[in-house]
């Protein structure tokens, strides 16, 4: 097998009175079946013990989470302590982001990700966007059943001629919506690519990243084989993965020992 391998930092658990990393098993199924790549889950020990990971990654994904990114990020004072935060998480991710577009590998992330990469890049959130005037209330009904809450919910408008257009081959699609955060100040050198009717930033690309980068608001990764949009997503970032580790000259090729 000669597939590339996706880099997945994980989240921070607290289960049964125990710290575990986690990932949810649906980021990793929808790299294996929609992106034809290897998953590749990173503990967060620090930024300082990422490179060894980048030199087996030919891409990155960011996931979504419980946990919000701390606001002392991006310049503000916590608005609901009630929330979960997972700071360790927030001291890989921000600078991976960072690593990713300085070294071009391909960037795919999801709900919090796309947060992580405004983040990373100099922007703001909304920590509740539904108390801002004239937005929508974008969470999940954690009292429906997990069908309901992943169904769709609206439409989002795609700017012409850019990333998520060229992929998806469409102007406006209706998408789930699992999420308390929203971009506020676009990052400079990031590019909207989607929008909600309420103006919610739903898409983003990298303007000086060299390859391929996209974020979603949304969640693409959810029963991703019954969504043909959501599989052309995942299948365009496994073919920017398969040329970025084609680029560095990887065959991938590992040797197998000889049964005695």
């Amino acid at each position: 097998m000669n597939l590339p391998f996706v880099m997945i930092p994980c989240d921070n658990r607290l289960i049964g009175g125990h710290y575990y990393h986690a990932l949810g098993r649906k980021y990793a199924d929808a790299v294996r079946l929609a992106a034809d790549c290897l998953p590749l889950l990173v503990p967060t020990g620090g930024a300082r013990e990422l490179q060894p990971y980048l030199e087996m990654a030919d891409g990155i994904m960011l996931t979504g989470s419980p946990a919000n990114v701390h606001p002392s990020h991006f310049g503000q004072d916590l608005h609901d302590p009630s929330l979960p935060l997972d700071p360790e998480r927030d001291s890989v991710t921000l600078p991976l982001v960072r690593m990713a577009v300085e070294h071009g590998i391909p960037l795919l992330a999801i709900c919090r990700g796309l947060q992580e990469i405004n983040v990373a890049m100099g922007g703001t959130l909304h920590q509740a966007v539904h108390e801002v005037p004239g937005k929508r209330d974008h969470r999940e009904d954690p009292t429906k059943a997990l069908e309901d809450q992943y169904g769709p919910v609206h439409e989002v408008n795609v700017t012409a001629e850019g990333r998520l257009m060229g992929i998806v081959g469409q102007s406006r699609f209706t998408v789930n919506s699992l999420h308390g955060q929203g971009i506020d100040l676009l990052a400079p050198g990031l590019v909207a690519e989607a929008v909600s009717p309420d103006h919610i930033i739903e898409a983003v690309r990298v303007a000086a990243h060299p390859g391929f980068s996209l974020g979603l608001q949304w969640h693409p990764e959810w029963k991703v084989m019954d969504n043909p949009l959501s599989v052309r997503i995942f299948h365009a970032f496994g073919e920017a993965c398969r040329a970025f580790r084609a680029s560095r000259g990887r065959s991938g090729a590992v040797p197998m020992s000889r049964a005695a």
